[in-house]
């Protein structure tokens, strides 16, 4: 039976919460640099020429709207990794694939601590790789860190 580490929620609520502070910012500038014309005028020099906080809030969302764009497309991108550790081998975001014959150790001193593990496995030309593997980016490692130490020993 395969053992699944989904990507972890605080990674896609970082990225959630990432695209509304965005927005909500963008949709303040627009308030303030377009619609409220008392803060508009207020932050406009006597010849008409606009201040710094006028210039920003006009400039601003050009930014803010593309730049949240790009995290929800981050978000889209990688909402279906995940590390998978079935019968034969480790499978890391269903394309780096780690055979448990090949792993020469499993370095899990910082796991209680800082929720990290790393894996050191011959690759395919037999050069030792590293391989960090961080609770911060899947959730249920504990089960699929037992599971290939199982599996290893």
């Amino acid at each position: 039976m395969a053992i699944v580490a989904p990507l972890s929620k605080f990674k896609k609520n970082g990225l959630k919460i990432r695209v509304l502070i965005c927005i909500a910012f963008a949709a303040w500038c627009v308030y303030d640099g377009y619609l409220n014309k008392e803060w508009a005028k207020k932050h406009t020099d006597p010849d008409g020429t606009p201040q710094t906080y006028l210039v920003f809030n006009r400039q601003a969302p050009f930014y803010l709207f593309p730049l949240a764009t790009l995290f929800a497309a981050n978000l889209f991108i990688i909402r279906n990794k995940k590390v998978v550790a079935d019968e034969n081998e480790l499978i890391i975001n269903g394309k780096e694939r780690i055979s448990y014959d090949s792993i020469e150790k499993i370095d899990k001193t910082n796991f209680d601590s800082k929720g990290f593990f790393i894996i050191t496995c011959k690759n395919e030309s037999g050069r030792e790789t590293d391989r960090k593997i961080s609770d911060k980016t899947y959730d249920n490692l504990g089960a699929i860190i037992d599971e290939v130490i199982t599996k290893i020993s």
